[in-house]
């Protein structure tokens, strides 16, 4: 019997990236679940990465809002109203609890899930739920989307978490390359250039390669200028989730800012060092199947050489997975 599911969570990055092992789990555990998933159509790509993903339906906050009254606006937002309006679900799960997520889950039929009002990170979303769930909020983003859907189909949170990634790791032959990202999306995310400067230094000394990614011009210059002089060094150029994905992939290790890429590059299995500085990792580390390091804290930023430990660490750990890690020990 086909149980029909409905998962909210359309934003950001990271956040579809801590989604996936729920997904696993979901499928793992609830029969014959077929799982459509709304998600903000710059990241779309990411839920239908997952095989037991049925459907993406794509939405548009962040272009809507500023151009709410349209009418391109008002006939996508009907579009979306009308598809919705078409289906019905057993289960519609907000892994949300905004009230934009909140706007979409009304819009839909069936038995609305959702976090309780001690729960959700803005509580008026929670009045609007058919079952609320209450989920300790000082956890990691990964263990609490888990606990959320496990209460939500009633089975029980078990083994570590499975991003449904492997389409694009397995079988792919990992390069002596470190994938860097020096950039974030504010600029008190951003670490100093000498500490970067001792960070590559230490990777190209240990043979590995560096390649830099950078979303926009501004990224594309700073990056630029942090390799400046050295070989072995590219500047990615701009590129879609998935290069990016493919690429992080084939990496040796990956060192960048607290960033969705980042959290991506942990999610695919890769040995990921992340570094904090205005942000906490108390609630949203790195977790992955291969090493992971979440250095620093909100007003305490990593040293470099607390970053090379971790990059010592990672190297010296394991192999690849697979056992295809070129240059490994």
């Amino acid at each position: 019997m086909m149980t029909r599911i409905l998962i909210v969570r359309t934003s950001s990055l990271g956040d579809l990236v801590h989604m996936l092992p729920a997904i696993s789990d979901i499928a793992r555990h609830v029969a014959g679940a077929q799982i459509d998933w709304i998600a903000e159509e710059s990241f779309a790509e990411i839920p239908a990465w997952h095989p037991a993903v049925h459907e993406v339906i794509p939405v548009a906050h962040r272009r809507w809002r500023k151009h709410w009254w349209d009418p391109q606006t008002r006939q996508e937002r009907a579009a979306l109203r009308l598809l919705l309006a078409g289906r019905r679900y057993d289960v519609i799960l907000d892994m949300q609890a905004l009230l934009k997520s909140v706007w979409l889950v009304r819009q839909a039929h069936g038995r609305r899930h959702g976090l309780d009002w001690k729960s959700a990170r803005e509580p008026l979303a929670s009045l609007f739920y058919d079952v609320r769930h209450r989920v300790e909020f000082w956890q990691p983003a990964i263990i609490r989307q888990r606990t959320l859907a496990a209460a939500a189909f009633g089975y029980a949170l078990q083994g570590p978490p499975d991003f449904g990634l492997q389409a694009i790791t397995d079988g792919v032959e990992i390069q002596p390359v470190a994938l860097i990202m020096p950039s974030a999306s504010r600029d008190d995310k951003l670490w100093p250039t000498e500490h970067w400067q001792r960070v590559f230094d230490h990777l190209q000394g240990q043979g590995l390669g560096l390649r830099l990614l950078a979303g926009n011009e501004a990224e594309q210059a700073r990056a630029q200028a942090l390799i400046q002089g050295r070989n072995q060094a590219e500047v990615l150029p701009k590129l879609g989730l998935r290069q990016v994905a493919d690429h992080l992939a084939q990496a040796r290790l990956m060192v960048g800012l607290d960033s969705g890429l980042t959290h991506l590059s942990a999610g695919l299995g890769r040995p990921t060092i992340g570094i904090y500085k205005a942000s906490t990792p108390v609630r949203t580390p790195l977790q992955g199947s291969a090493y992971t390091a979440s250095l620093g804290e909100r007003g305490q930023e990593p040293d470099a050489g607390r970053v090379i430990a971790a990059i010592d660490e990672a190297l010296s750990t394991a192999c690849d997975p697979l056992g295809q890690a070129s240059g490994c020990p």
